[in-house]
């Protein structure tokens, strides 16, 4: 892929001291095909008394499947189900641990999420307001988190999202959608088990797929870039084209999807994703759009920035026949309009990375407004 050239690092990398940001990643994962039966063996040291129990946040999705006879329940351990049929939000996290610290009288020994993006973003986030105060809306930003999180692990069920690798919780709040961008965010063990993903529904496989492929393409794109983020970015895009243009065997795409999203998300650790992403983050906090085909929508009309990119994306979407959904902001007040740019426009960085520091020259209020109205 063409990537812009004499491209300037962002200083959001850097620190004042020290010169660049010392980003954390995942310190310990598993990949494999069955690998999600070693849980248990990975919980056990972990655990310290049969007070301090592991919470499994799973989607509900897997209520009565074969995978939940599989977690390894021990003491007075607990499986929450929860349903992913909408974003994360800041309140759902705010109750999920008020019923974590009124049911145990200690500190879980871990929380683990099973499930997508929602699920993975809510495992992070609860991990981390069970050893921190207040609301969960009050650690939407950079930074922000005092105190380490309660160990967390993440199981992705569907590959593409990046969540199992990123330093964000992302997380729909009373006034916006941000995540909970920190060091402390990163799971502290993450198991990939491409077995995991069988029997994803294709609409949903495609729209997850593309969130990665629209990270690499926003990250390669940017005005961050750097040699760190390229090198995970180039192969995450590379094998996006194999799985959504090729025609590999089922089992050789799911092992190649999920390493997708993994690298897909150690591209933007560096950097950092764009237009689509932002202008995602307004069609959601609106419309409750699930992430993945916000993505989708918006990245269709976005040829005036990632002209090669949007040129893949179609070609993928008329190779698996993906129709998206028309019509959704014709009908939208001028308030609910107003709001969606306002929150798109919100996401600085995000736009930084895609057009620069003037990026404002650019950008306006009807510039958003004419790309939503095609959606």
């Amino acid at each position: 892929m063409d990537v812009k050239k004499n491209i300037a690092v962002s200083n959001s990398n850097k620190t004042k001291s020290s010169g660049y940001k010392n980003f954390p990643m995942v310190p310990r994962v598993v990949f494999g095909r069955g690998s999600f039966d070693q849980l248990g063996d990975i919980l056990l040291p972990k655990r310290r008394n049969a007070e301090a129990p592991v919470i499994f946040l799973i989607d509900e999705v897997f209520e009565g499947d074969d995978l939940v006879t599989r977690v390894p329940l021990m003491f007075n351990d607990k499986i929450i189900f929860i349903s992913a049929d909408e974003e994360p939000k800041t309140q759902q996290v705010d109750v999920l641990v008020t019923r974590i610290r009124e049911e145990y009288s200690e500190l879980p020994s871990g929380i683990v999420g099973i499930g997508g993006g929602t699920l993975l973003d809510l495992a992070k986030a609860v991990a981390l307001m069970l050893t921190n105060k207040g609301s969960a809306q009050q650690y939407q930003g950079w930074d922000l988190i005092e105190k380490p999180g309660a160990y967390h692990v993440g199981i992705p069920t569907i590959s593409g999202t990046g969540a199992e690798v990123s330093r964000t919780a992302v997380l729909l709040g009373p006034n916006r959608k941000l995540g909970i961008n920190s060091d402390f965010t990163p799971f502290d063990q993450v198991i990939l088990d491409p077995d995991l993903t069988k029997g994803v529904p294709r609409d949903q496989w495609f729209y997850t797929g593309m969130d990665c492929f629209i990270h690499c393409v926003e990250s390669l794109n940017g005005t961050y870039l750097n040699a760190f983020s390229q090198s995970y970015g180039e192969k995450a895009f590379d094998l996006c084209k194999e799985v959504f243009l090729g025609d590999l065997p089922a089992e050789e795409s799911r092992d190649k999807l999920m390493m997708a999203s993994w690298h897909g998300g150690m591209s933007i650790a560096y950097s950092q994703v764009g237009v689509a992403h932002a202008l995602s983050y307004g069609l959601s906090y609106v419309l409750g759009v699930k992430h993945g085909i916000g993505n989708c929508l918006v990245f269709q009309h976005l040829k005036e920035y990632y002209p090669e990119g949007v040129e893949l994306f179609h070609r993928m979407r008329d190779k698996h026949r993906i129709s998206l959904p028309t019509g959704l902001c014709e009908s939208l007040s001028e308030t609910e309009m107003d709001t969606m740019i306002a929150v798109s426009l919100s996401m600085e960085p995000l736009w930084e990375n895609a057009l620069g520091a003037s990026w404002r020259e650019r950008i306006s209020h009807n510039t958003l407004k004419e790309i939503f109205l095609k959606i």
